[in-house]
């Protein structure tokens, strides 16, 4: 994947990442418009994936796996399809031209408007247009090209991009467009008549259908066996750009190629339910080859495609329908939008396919927004892993990037147990006389950006591993499966050095269920920091010395689901180019349990049991990557009821993912904050004054956001809840996190 020099025109024009970002935050309209779309998009999709799994008998995750082995076949042959598409195509009269770049394609297309006298075109909306600079080539060339879309429209007369795949304009607010077109039509609006708007835009625009000599659409679809082009459009203009003008321009890359008819309406039925809600779009539209007296020309850009398909880790990213719905769930995206969470191509989607279009300059600013909390993969239509890919371009970004050899230098120390112990001491004691119980009051002029949202923890003088109660003896409260078991406690690095009190509460807890804890000795980091930074190298130096410390038959439990996450789906990657070592990192997915998994399962104690302590009601945020990768849904509810008796308030959008983010909370502080504002008003809308979850990064998160806010609301690792409540609970686990320091 290329570093250097963007592949087409438009990235010349685009404003650096960090003037789009600033931009992005202090937009407003930004903001408070994409949260409540977010919301009513997800129930609208869903209702609608329910109802499709009805009719097809099959679910959506059946669906999307059979498409996307329809796509993967395609990709796997492209010129056997690139040929059988070409012959129909010509055979029903169209031209067919391959094209290797953005200007070559600008060139055709601005070749034919001089051969044919042609001075204004229509266009529908097409991503692959906005990805090739064909508005400004097409200027250049004395040619108007004019919007017919109507978010598009509006945007080129503001002079501004597109933020979503679907729906363009979606930053706008209607007061804006009201106040726009009064400008440019020369009439006052009502910014609630919204009918009077959409009359008066089809008015203005259809001069433009009827006198335009070119008209220039994309393609969501282009179907072998056919030679057809597919084009799925919510209104007409796209019919009327693609059949009036006498010469009608596709532009579309070959990977929009399915094989058959029924191929094309297996994408229908799932591509609009995935971006709009809705169970067709309301016009879907077949071209084959031109009507009598005009001229179709298909061009098949590549930009880029070739090498994307090249790299197995990244090719599945061209089954893309361009449908959107990864930005819909993404919570970086909502605070931020398109233009910052992207480049030409937005949201998830686009932190990987701009750098194959772009070059990775342009891509790598934009992945410091991901979360990677996982919700993209999860209602992708074509099951592109999005989660693995963004890591794997922010890799090669950071082995590429500025600055390079410092960051490799620092994840170095940092995969140093003992240096990692010393630095802690250090700070620990520079910190103490910031200290206000739990917290460090950082004055607000030092790394404001950083504290003002969210009170840092106090640096314990003493990590987990250095505790006695770590270690203390206890009986077991009742046979369980794991009684008598050997079970190593994985103590997590943020844990051991930050929240101590969590390893202890897990540990007491697995004693209770009968189980023998150790605690291995030399056990540090899993590698899963400087792996989301992008520094593979440390993260298999750290990852080799986890597996070595974890070495044997035993369970292995950790309080960190992030690191289950990481041993479980990460080290097998990141270990792809060395058997041996990737042999031993399978090794350890039949031992490793996260700590709420392994209290339901094997060391789950009989119902009731910790029912004695504070009956204060609950709610529960789920960990992001438990409920997207681990599928532990709503395990931490009903565990807590079962073993507490208490009641579990539900939490409204509990899955979605809280801010932390590992470095993205550091890399974009104002982003993690926004995220963290809508999970903090969701659990103030519960009623509950205890908030429940279970990986420590969350924890940390989540306490320090409200305690900064001045929420009165106690926020716990559910180990440091249960652990609480059991016989004695005082002598090994505190409740407040405050514990031993």
């Amino acid at each position: 994947m290329s570093d250097g020099p963007a592949r087409s025109g438009p990235s010349a024009g685009i404003a650096p990442f960090a003037q789009r970002y600033r931009g992005a935050l202090a937009d407003a309209n930004v903001r408070g418009g994409l949260l409540g779309f977010q919301r009513s998009w997800q129930g609208t999709r869903d209702a609608q994936m329910l109802a499709l799994e009805a009719i097809a008998g099959r679910g959506f995750g059946a669906l999307r796996d059979e498409f996307a082995a329809i796509k993967d076949r395609v990709l796997a042959e492209p010129a056997r399809y690139v040929a059988q598409f070409r012959a129909h195509a010509e055979a029903a009269g169209a031209v067919v031209v391959e094209v290797g770049s953005a200007a070559e394609a600008n060139g055709y297309i601005a070749d034919l408007c001089r051969r044919r006298g042609i001075t204004l075109a229509v266009k529908g909306k097409s991503m692959v247009s906005e990805e090739i600079g064909l508005n400004a080539a097409l200027a250049a060339a004395g040619v108007e090209a004019v919007e017919t879309d109507l978010g598009e429209w509006l945007l080129q007369l503001a002079g501004d991009r597109p933020s979503h795949l679907v729906m363009p304009a979606i930053h706008w607010r209607r007061g804006q467009v009201a106040a726009l077109l009064s400008r440019t039509l020369g009439e006052p609006f009502d910014a609630d008549d919204i009918p009077a708007m959409a009359r008066s835009v089809r008015a203005a625009l259809r001069e433009r259908f009827l006198h335009a000599g070119l008209g220039l659409t994309g393609a969501n679809a282009l179907i072998a066996e056919t030679g057809s082009v597919m084009l799925v459009t919510n209104e007409g203009n796209g019919r009327l750009t693609s059949s009036l003008p006498p010469l009608h321009v596709v532009t579309v890359g070959a990977e929009k190629i399915v094989p058959s008819l029924a191929d094309a309406i297996r994408q229908v039925r799932l591509l609009a339910r995935s971006a709009t809600g809705q169970p067709i779009s309301t016009y879907t539209t077949f071209i084959s080859g031109p009507t009598a007296g005009h001229e179709l020309h298909i061009v098949l850009i590549d930009n880029g495609r070739s090498a994307l398909a090249a790299d197995p880790a990244l090719a599945p990213a061209l089954r893309c329908i361009r449908c959107g719905a990864c930005a819909n769930v993404c919570p970086a995206y909502q605070v931020v939008g398109g233009h910052a969470f992207g480049h030409i191509y937005t949201g998830p989607i686009g932190l990987v396919t701009t750098a194959a279009h772009h070059g990775l300059a342009a891509a790598a600013g934009p992945q410091s927004l991901c979360l990677s909390c996982g919700a993209c993969a999860t209602v992708c239509p074509v099951a592109i892993p999005l989660p693995a890919q963004i890591l794997e371009v922010r890799r090669e970004a950071f082995a590429r990037g500025r600055g390079a050899r410092l960051r490799r230098l620092a994840w170095r120390a940092f995969a140093s147990r003992p240096l990692v112990a010393v630095a802690s001491r250090l700070l620990a004691l520079a910190a103490l006389p910031l200290r206000a119980g739990g917290f460090t009051r950082l004055p607000f002029g030092l790394a404001r950006r950083h504290v003002s949202w969210r009170t840092p923890p106090a640096i314990p003088w003493r990590p987990a591993r250095a505790r006695a109660a770590l270690r203390a003896a206890r009986a077991p409260l009742a046979p369980t499966a794991a009684s008598g078991r050997r079970v190593l406690l994985f103590l997590q690095c943020v844990a051991d050095r930050l929240a101590p009190e969590v390893p202890v509460a897990a540990a007491a807890l697995l004693r209770a269920a009968g189980a023998e804890v150790i605690v291995p000795p030399d056990q540090h980091c899993c590698g899963l920091p400087a792996f989301d930074a992008g520094d593979h190298d440390a993260a298999r130096r750290m990852a080799r010395a986890t597996i070595e410390a974890l070495d044997g038959t035993d369970d292995i439990v950790t309080a960190a689901p992030s690191c289950v996450v990481m041993m479980l789906h990460d080290y097998a990657r990141l270990f792809a180019g060395d058997p041996a070592w990737q042999a031993r990192a399978l090794g350890l997915a039949g031992r490793v349990h996260d700590l709420a998994g392994y209290l339901a399962g094997p060391a789950r104690l009989p119902a009731g049991t910790l029912a004695a302590g504070d009956r204060a009601p609950v709610t529960v945020h789920r960990f992001c990557q438990g409920s997207h990768l681990l599928h532990a849904e709503d395990r931490l509810e009903r565990l807590i009821a079962d073993l507490c008796g208490v009641e579990v308030v539900p939490l409204a959008e509990a899955e979605v993912c809280c801010g932390f983010g590992g470095a993205t909370s550091l890399a974009a502080p104002e982003l993690a904050a926004g995220v963290l504002a809508r999970k903090l008003a969701n659990v103030g809308a519960s009623g509950a004054r205890v908030l429940v979850t279970d990986n420590p990064g969350c924890v940390l998160h989540l306490r320090g956001g409200a305690h900064a806010a001045g929420l009165a609301i106690r926020t716990l690792h559910v180990a440091e809840y249960l652990a609480a409540r059991l016989p004695a609970a005082h002598a090994s686990a505190s409740p407040r996190g405050a514990g031993e320091r």
